[in-house]
């Protein structure tokens, strides 16, 4: 597995590293121990997942506050989607910025997301799913979210016509520190 940090602290984008042959290729997706060796989080209580039908279907930005807050880890498994994280953690050196990256079915890439730093995105494509590996439960009253558009962030998202957001999503607040 082929770890690679983000602008994010503490925040990677995960590849995995290929064996091919005239079959295709064998890779391994989970390493408990690759994880830990990088002192990152390998205990995950849940396994989620978002399908989304239609292109533009933007979700978020969430995440859980103490003492619920949990890391991901996030896969597109079909379709591609734009994956975004921002980092709201005050005490970090990237606080307030984001990153993103397209994450598609075939990349087979992955984005390690730290506690404290809220995630979304916006799917590029029809029929797009989504997995998660989540390291706390979800509790409905520890979850948060910011406004997708919130000018503190300053998020780009791509153009994909029109969007379509929840309308807890469209409800949502900007950022207040």
């Amino acid at each position: 597995m082929i770890f690679t940090e983000t602008k994010i602290k503490g925040a990677f984008v995960i590849e995995p590293s290929k064996l091919k042959d005239s079959r295709g290729f064998f890779s391994r997706m989970w390493c408990k121990k690759e994880f830990e060796t990088r002192g990152l989080v390998s205990n995950f209580v849940q396994f989620n997942m978002s399908f989304n039908n239609k292109m533009g279907t933007l979700r978020g930005l969430h995440y859980q506050i103490t003492p619920y807050k949990e890391v991901k880890v996030v896969r597109c498994t079909k379709g591609a989607i734009y994956d975004v994280i921002v980092d709201i953690r005050s005490e970090s050196p990237t606080f307030k910025q984001w990153f993103g990256i397209e994450l598609r079915n075939d990349s087979y890439k992955m984005v390690y997301v730290p506690e404290g730093v809220a995630h979304g995105f916006q799917t590029l494509e029809d029929d797009s799913e989504i997995f998660y590996q989540v390291s706390q439960f979800h509790s409905p009253e520890h979850e948060r979210g910011l406004r997708w558009d919130d000018k503190m962030f300053s998020v780009e998202w791509p153009e994909t016509g029109k969007r379509i957001i929840s309308d807890k999503d469209k409800n949502l607040q900007n950022y207040s520190l």
